[in-house]
């Protein structure tokens, strides 16, 4: 199981000081706090992709590789990489050469994001999302595992005898999550390739997200790539502790009250109820994690949003302290107990690479 942490990079003002940080201090921000993830025992950080204000991660590879730098063991990861919008090949090149420089370290998210006027922007049209999604991953999945690419579709140019540079790391690609909110034709697409499929787990009801991940375990056992209690399953989660329920509430409150996403719409109290927010102590963390197997099964890979609304840094270090030292542990030992052996761990580089090598040996 493992265990880490996924942002938007959203630059929010403090709603307890009227404060904005700037671009720059938020972007040093997200490093810190990929830095401190692997410091209190947790296993990966991943970013979003946005080209949008109020976010600022634009450009992932960088940040990613930057963190490699700065990291041992962390595995660095997307929690988007835009498949609509970005060039394949260029999606392609770029986590191959992360891949090199991370030592393995690395895997990916495919979505399509959440903000209809980046479609445009670089030349697309937000109708086409779906098919845009599916040709292009279908073109990265061949760029990928074939030295030498012939291609012709629908929203790119041909390929001629085209190969991508560098190739994947020891002849690996990165492990590839398709992550979606609400749409089933990417849980299928997950399903089909045998990739891993990770539900954003933030806004909505479990019954919701249950039902693409039932979607995606079924097709997944279709295509013939294993049990449906073998995919490889990923959830979001959101959380701020304090040692006490009180404090968190009476601490968060501001922050979850403006917010941008969720702000001035439900109350704390109902959305913790209907949603998987946890504000509490980390013990009713613990609890409600726990509770996501009960709903959805073993699953490989728990991401926690910690740093978003406005919350200071200082704070969001806090929370990764408690969260490495009294929660972290505690799930693991608990999620371990009853877990069926044939339910495969987390995806790792060297994981990937036995699993290649026992392909070849059986052949």
């Amino acid at each position: 199981m493992q265990f880490g942490i996924f942002t938007v990079g959203d630059v929010t003002t403090d709603p307890t000081n009227g404060r904005t940080p700037s671009e720059h201090e938020r972007i040093k921000a997200m490093v810190t706090i990929a830095q401190k993830v692997e410091e209190v025992g947790l296993d990966v950080f991943a970013t979003g992709e946005h080209h949008n204000p109020p976010f600022v991660p634009s450009s992932p590879t960088t940040m990613l590789g930057y963190v490699a730098a700065r990291t041992d063991r962390l595995i660095l990861s997307t929690s988007t990489t835009l498949i609509t919008t970005n060039d394949p090949v260029k999606i392609a090149e770029d986590f191959a050469m992360l891949q090199h420089l991370a030592d393995g370290r690395v895997d990916l998210m495919m979505g399509r994001g959440n903000t209809g006027p980046v479609y445009p922007w670089f030349g697309k049209d937000i109708r086409q999302g779906i098919p845009l999604a599916v040709e292009n991953y279908a073109l990265l999945h061949k760029l990928w595992r074939e030295d030498t690419v012939d291609w012709a579709g629908k929203f790119r140019t041909p390929l001629q005898s085209f190969t991508s540079t560098p190739r994947p790391l020891d002849g690996v690609p990165p492990f590839v999550w398709h992550g979606s909110i609400r749409s089933p034709e990417i849980a299928e697409q997950a399903a089909y390739y045998g990739d891993g499929f990770f539900a954003n787990n933030i806004f909505w009801p479990k019954e919701h997200f249950k039902k693409l991940i039932e979607l995606y375990r079924e097709r997944f056992a279709y295509y013939g790539h294993g049990t449906p209690e073998q995919a490889i399953v990923g959830l979001g989660g959101q959380v701020f502790m304090r040692k006490n329920s009180q404090d968190a509430v009476r601490e968060f409150r501001p922050y979850f009250d403006n917010a941008p996403v969720y702000g001035h719409g439900p109350s704390l109290e109902d959305f913790t109820e209907q949603t998987p927010l946890t504000v509490g102590s980390p013990q009713e963390v613990i609890d409600k994690t726990l509770a996501f197997r009960e709903t959805f099964g073993d699953y490989q890979r728990q991401l926690f949003l910690m740093d978003h609304a406005g919350l200071p840094l200082r704070t969001v270090l806090e929370q990764l302290d408690l969260l490495g030292e009294e929660v972290v542990p505690v799930l693991r030992r608990e999620f371990a107990k009853g877990r069926p052996a044939d339910v495969p761990d987390g995806p790792t580089h060297q994981s990937l690479l036995a699993r290649r090598d026992t392909k070849e040996v059986d052949v």
